[in-house]
């Protein structure tokens, strides 16, 4: 049996992602832990990739390999 007085308090808390889920589980933290990603919404776990786009890379980096595909075709052709 452990020493009384000496442990942190071992209670039941929420977890909340930014994405809605939420579950219980026990821990030493005092309140909810927020998280920003969880099981429910991460690419690895879903299957699903979201591509953020800050300031255009994708789009041009798809404009940039686009017209290297099509000048390749346009030489295959010749």
């Amino acid at each position: 049996m452990a020493k009384q007085g000496i442990h942190p308090n071992y209670d039941t808390i929420r977890v909340v992602c930014a994405c809605g889920s939420s579950f219980e589980t026990r821990s030493t933290h005092k309140g909810d832990i927020h998280m920003e990603i969880c099981s429910s919404c991460h690419p690895f776990f879903t299957g699903k990739q979201k591509i953020i786009d800050t300031a255009g890379r994708v789009e041009r980096f798809r404009r940039k390999y686009a017209q290297s595909d099509a000048a390749k075709a346009a030489a295959a052709a010749k």
